[in-house]
Formats: structure tokens, sequence, C-alpha cells
């Protein structure tokens, strides 16, 4: 299961949109891998999932997600995530910041769930987790709880009224690539942006491109 962008964000406005297509041109190449991709500008996801990125909405091995940390700006994503050809959808509610109230569940197949953490970190109410876990039981969502954070997060632990909850969405099993055709399509993939002038970027603090198609 990989994390893409998980110090970043792929749909942000300075991302060129050929990039983020190179990206999912290699997701859905190597779908025995499950990919997590998260972001705050759910405008930008929606219409390249609409548009460009339609080749990739549909991929069961690649998880759509957008950040809902408060009422204000985590709930109109939901609506941006929701319409789209995404095949998995997923909320990232984290930092949990207020009671987000009744959710939209609709469409939607993984929900997380966790508190802000290090110096400064706000506190998250119980009864705020409770909420969107109970929605979720109701509409049969998978519901991960993540942490409650904390200036030491490490001994606030986990645990929500006793429990773990460590739910996931199914993965769908794809076989692996043998090497000479990952090598194979990486060269295709390579000679490509290099005619875009994509390599480039790609290269910057990131492995070869055959490491990713492993």
């Amino acid at each position: 299961m990989i994390f893409v962008n998980s110090m970043s964000d792929l749909f942000h406005e300075k991302v060129p949109e050929d990039y983020v297509v190179a990206v999912a041109r290699v997701m859905v190449s190597a779908n025995w891998h499950t990919y997590q991709v998260l972001t705050k500008r759910s405008g930008r996801l929606r219409k390249l999932l609409n548009t460009s990125l339609r080749f990739a909405a549909n991929q069961e091995h690649i998880w759509w997600g957008v950040s809902v940390e408060n009422r204000k700006y985590g709930l109109p994503r939901i609506e941006d995530l929701q319409n789209n050809d995404a095949a998995m959808r997923f909320l990232s509610v984290e930092p949990l910041l207020e009671d987000l109230g009744k959710l939209d569940l609709g469409g939607i197949d993984w929900v997380i769930v966790g508190g802000e953490s290090g110096p400064g970190a706000r506190p998250m109410k119980r009864e705020w987790v409770v909420s969107v876990r109970d929605q979720c039981k109701r509409e049969g969502v998978p519901f991960f709880f993540k942490q409650w954070g904390g200036v030491r997060k490490s001994m606030a632990g986990r645990k929500l009224d006793g429990k773990m909850y460590d739910e996931f969405p199914q993965r769908v099993p794809h076989p692996v690539m043998a090497p000479q055709e990952c090598l194979a399509l990486a060269a295709e993939f390579e000679a490509e942006y290099k005619r875009t002038d994509l390599l480039g970027i790609a290269n910057i603090g990131s492995p070869p491109l055959e490491l990713a198609l492993r």
C-alpha cells in the first residue's frame, strides 16, 4: 500500500497537469500495489478525474481521497469527491477539529479519523469521533481510527471506547508484472517523459521509474 505524495499534494495548482497524468499512468500500470491519493484541492481532483484522469478514475486499486478537518473547508470537499467517476473514494478526517454534524457518505468507501499531534496540537473531543464512527457503522463504511493525537500522541494511543478500529476496504489483488516487462514499460515511460520534459521533474528526489513499477 503506497501513500502517494504523503508530504505534499499531487493536485496543487503548481503541479503540471501532464505530470499528474504521468503519475497516474504509472499507478495504473503497476496495479499490484494499492495507492492512496489524498488532496485538499478537491476542485482540481474533481475536474481531472472527469477529464484527463478518467482512465485512472475507475481503477479499484487507486483510492482517491480528500481531507475533511472541519465544516467550512472539509465538508465541501466531500461533494467534489462524490462528483466524479472514481471507483474508490475515502475521507481523511484528520485532524478532526470540530463536530462535523451529519455526513453525506454516499459513494464513500473508507473513512479515517485522527487527532492533531505535536506541539500546539488542538484537542479532539470523543463525541466528535463517535459521531463519525456511528455514521460509518450505519452506512456500512469501513472506519479506521488512527490516533487521539496530542503533544504526546504515543501516550494517548488509538483506542476508542477500549477498542482498536482498523477497518479497511477490500483490496483487489492483481498479479505482479514480470521483471522484464517492468523494465520495458519503464523504458517506454522514460522515453516519453524525456520528450515532454517531465523526466527531469520526476527524478528530483525520486527513485528511477523502474523502482516505482516494482
